[in-house]
């Protein structure tokens, strides 16, 4: 049942996470939004998820799971149920920073979960679960260009409604109170969190996440920019990303039970630099749906594996060193939209130029890990 709670959690996670890229075609019209806009939309999200990240750790260490994913779950169901009513753009902002308090509660939390009740296959575990955020994933973009005729107001309506089920398996199942060793004791903080390979590990995933939530958030935007139909643009989204980080977290389970968990990362990292780089050359629909199916594929491990690392090197306030990597992660989030849209200003066209930011971070992310594993020595 604890597994099954932070899978359906991780689930909803999967569903928001892909809800803005989603819906900011739409969103964009019927408010004449610039894609500076689009960026500054996109940062309110981003800074919701970097405030409870970083807050709620403490929360989870001493109050148990339980408490943080309903409050979570509650706040996304909240802001989906608000924002088709939104007058204008700044409703849309204040609604996606709850979505992303909500949604930086209901990661973390779901995570800390797993990471505690899988404590002798953390690595296996999380990228287990995390299947289930590309299932999130898959199924917003796909539902939205499939079932619900690209209605933004009906998938707001859906999503909402699979959040408020989730929140009641979440109530109903027991879970395990906080234990004295892994709670959150201030004075104890210093010597537990100072350590360096902490911040190598937040840096890391301040990169992929730049390059993940890119993805999300802008990949439509661009394909439409290709001349590629909404519709069809969606489904590479769905069919392609989402499905690739599905198919990723399946076939490297046996690899982790192989390969260290900082060798899988750091291959990881170089084939997300390839791939992406040659997923923003393409104007055909195919190309582009291949292409990034197999960048989904190379960036499924990254987060789940990052965090098993986080969780085999900190086993006192492991919650609260889980929540700073995340904060960290969400910081790229924020930073990279705000880039990416500052970069293509008010011009679609130069979308394509700003989102080589990903392939960029990618490159980056290789010379960290090789930082990360000299720590881990």
């Amino acid at each position: 049942m604890l597994i099954l709670a932070a899978i359906v959690a991780i689930f909803v996670y999967g569903m928001i996470a892909a809800m803005l890229g989603t819906i900011l075609p739409e969103l964009s019209e019927r408010f004449q939004l610039t894609p500076s806009q689009n960026g500054t939309i996109a940062f309110a999200q981003a800074l919701g998820l970097i405030l409870a990240s970083l807050a709620v750790g403490p929360l989870l260490d001493n109050e148990g799971k339980k408490a943080g994913l309903i409050l979570g779950l509650a706040l996304i169901a909240l802001a989906l149920y608000v924002l088709p009513r939104s007058p204008g753009y700044r409703a849309i902002i204040v609604l996606l920073f709850v979505l992303g308090v909500g949604g930086g509660i209901v990661v973390t939390g779901a995570n800390a979960l797993t990471s505690d009740v899988a404590e002798a296959h953390r690595a296996t575990a999380l990228n287990m679960v995390n299947l289930f955020f590309g299932m999130g994933g898959l199924f917003t973009p796909f539902v939205s260009a499939n079932l619900l005729g690209r209605n933004w107001v009906r998938l707001c309506y859906t999503v909402a409604s699979l959040t408020v089920v989730t929140l009641v398996i979440q109530a109903v199942t027991h879970m395990p109170p906080p234990t004295g060793a892994g709670r959150f004791i201030f004075s104890d903080a210093g010597p537990v969190l100072g350590r360096p390979l902490l911040f190598l590990l937040g840096f890391f995933l301040f990169l992929y996440v730049s390059c993940e939530v890119g993805v999300w958030n802008w990949l439509p935007r661009h394909l439409i920019a290709q001349g590629i139909p909404e519709s069809r643009a969606l489904n590479i989204l769905s069919l392609g990303f989402a499905l690739g980080l599905l198919v990723g977290r399946v076939a490297v389970l046996p690899v982790l039970v192989r390969l260290p968990a900082i060798t899988v990362t750091l291959w990881a990292s170089v084939a997300m630099a390839i791939t992406t780089s040659l997923m923003l050359r393409t104007r055909n629909a195919l190309a582009a749906a291949v292409l990034v199916f197999l960048a989904g594929i190379s960036m499924a491990p990254v987060f789940p594996t990052t965090l098993a690392i986080v969780g085999d090197s900190f086993q006192r306030m492991s919650s609260t060193a889980i929540g700073i990597v995340i904060t960290c992660g969400w910081i790229g989030l924020a930073v990279s939209s705000r880039i990416i849209g500052a970069i293509a200003g008010t011009d679609a066209s130069r979308l394509k130029k700003a989102l080589l930011v990903i392939p960029a971070f990618s490159v980056a992310m290789v010379a960290v890990n090789l930082a990360i594993r000299a720590e881990l020595r």
